[in-house]
């Protein structure tokens, strides 16, 4: 059975992927460095520490890790005061799975942006942990922040769900052991073959049901 539901923020909950990628390219140009056209798609689940050491070694940004890294955070923080954007049915959707089970969140960004996030969403109530993948060794699409938010829901991985769109982050959901659901970001969809490790792709977030989730225990009881 599934008995927690563990959520990605970035491109699921919020169309954020733009957001980042405006203001990364922003601090590039002022600062001397070289934008490249892979840059958007190789940072996707990195974790801050290491999309910042990205950004300072591959694109020859002449700032430590560390300034880039609060630089960033700073001007998407200014960002989402301003204009939060949320993903159509992403308040109802938590809201929706809160009233069935405790709920978790895995995310790529920094502390700061989750906490923000949810504050500003008014959704903080609804989870019972939230990790961000600086807070573990390793970013998506390696399993750790998925893992240790089940550990924090104290619930084993395998009868968590986890709501994800990106290819990074489905892979990272799938190689912790929770039945996946992929919701696909239109605008930078997951590529074939970590589409294929979802239990079962949805259209929105309006499509994320309590019956779904329910039904995705039973799929791993067969």
């Amino acid at each position: 059975m599934i008995e927690a539901v563990v959520f990605d923020l970035d491109g699921v909950l919020v169309d954020s992927e733009q957001a980042w990628d405006a203001v990364r390219r922003k601090l590039v140009e002022e600062e001397g460095g070289r934008w490249s056209d892979d840059a958007t798609g190789a940072m996707q689940g990195m974790s801050s520490t290491e999309w910042s050491r990205y950004m300072h070694s591959e694109l020859e940004l002449d700032l430590e890790p560390e300034a880039i890294s609060a630089r960033v955070v700073e001007r998407l923080a200014d960002r989402y005061r301003n204009d939060l954007p949320l993903l159509p049915g992403a308040i109802d959707a938590v809201r929706r799975m809160a009233a069935r089970w405790p709920l978790g969140l895995a995310s790529s960004s920094n502390r700061e942006v989750i906490d923000l996030v949810l504050d500003l969403a008014e959704i903080s109530d609804c989870f019972a942990a939230t990790v961000s993948s600086e807070e573990v060794e390793r970013g998506k699409p390696s399993p750790d922040v998925y893992l240790e938010a089940a550990a924090h829901l104290e619930i084993a991985p395998e009868r968590c769900a986890a709501i994800e769109d990106s290819s990074n982050g489905l892979r990272s959901a799938g190689a912790a052991g929770m039945a996946v659901v992929a919701v696909p970001n239109r605008d930078y969809p997951p590529a074939d073959d970590a589409l294929e490790l979802a239990d079962i792709t949805l259209d929105s977030l309006d499509e994320l049901t309590v019956e779904r989730v329910e039904g995705l225990g039973g799929q791993a009881a067969v």
